[in-house]
């Protein structure tokens, strides 16, 4: 989209909403006898308002309809209310409830991360059916599985990410329990690949430099846009090199600024395809 047309835009960001903000709605739902369920004469246990609103994901609208389902569904007492239990939440929200406590969630998920990073699939499998049978949304597991099919595989294994990344998809779209064989074909791929950091690396190492080093003119002239450039830089233009035109694609060409010109930000390591990265680079040595 041109600047010219986002100029004329307003742009509206829908972020997820907050576990207190769905509790306070829920809350609120339950009281309304106009648009809400206060003609029930409904009341709702504090772990099952908190489970609603943990397992909607940030969506009301999942919420409300959890909740509403659940006051539905559940028998009357004997003086005509209706009390709501952890057990009909998990029931209307088709989701249990955690069966550890926050510290144990967040140790289960560090022991499934570094199980991946450590090559060891029986532990990482262990780990993600723990959390996920435990009460941790699968997604959660599958999410963490591609970040770390990049991060920690990397380019060692390109196709880590792919299949880590075509398994949350089958997850999303087939769901429990049938989207776990793919979601653990998955792990098990992540966890025998070999292991590199480099790129994840590279992008700590750009990242740090594109913060700190400021060179807003920097961008070498024959690499800019003259599509509305002057003489000028049009002449420039032409000064740059089409890989294409070149023997084996590649020419040797400075693309980073002057301020930058000598970083070198991604070294591939003697494992995996990064092998394979190595000879190109050493290839590429050679024609220059």
């Amino acid at each position: 989209m041109t600047p010219a047309i986002v100029s004329r835009c307003r742009v509206f960001e829908f972020r997820r909403l907050s576990e207190e903000d769905i509790k306070g709605a829920l809350l609120k739902a339950l009281k309304d006898k106009r648009k809400g369920l206060g003609t029930y004469s409904a009341s709702v246990d504090d772990d099952a308002i908190d489970h609603i609103a943990r397992m909607a994901g940030g969506d009301l609208r999942t919420a409300y309809n959890a909740l509403e389902l659940a006051v539905l569904t559940t028998p009357p007492q004997a003086d005509g209310t209706i009390k709501v239990t952890i057990k009909d939440a998990e029931q209307s929200i088709q989701r249990k409830a955690l069966s550890y406590n926050e510290d144990e969630y967040y140790d289960y998920l560090s022991a499934f991360c570094k199980s991946l990073r450590g090559s060891d699939s029986n532990a990482a499998l262990y780990y993600a059916m723990r959390l996920i049978e435990g009460g941790c949304d699968p997604m959660t597991v599958a999410r963490r599985l591609v970040i770390h099919s990049a991060e920690d595989v990397g380019m060692a294994d390109p196709q880590a990410m792919v299949v880590a990344t075509s398994a949350m998809y089958a997850l999303e779209k087939t769901g429990y329990p049938e989207g776990l064989i793919p979601l653990s074909n998955a792990i098990v791929y992540v966890c025998e690949a070999p292991k590199s950091n480099a790129a994840c690396a590279a992008y700590h190492a750009a990242m740090e430099d594109a913060r700190n080093i400021r060179d807003d003119d920097g961008v070498p002239p024959y690499l800019k846009d003259n599509t509305f450039g002057d003489k000028a830089t049009k002449a420039q233009s032409l000064k740059y090199k089409y890989p294409h035109n070149y023997a084996e694609g590649y020419v040797e060409q400075q693309y980073l600024p002057d301020k930058l010109k000598d970083r070198v930000y991604y070294v591939p390591k003697d494992i995996g395809f990064e092998q394979t990265v190595k000879k190109i680079r050493e290839k590429k040595g050679k024609l220059r």
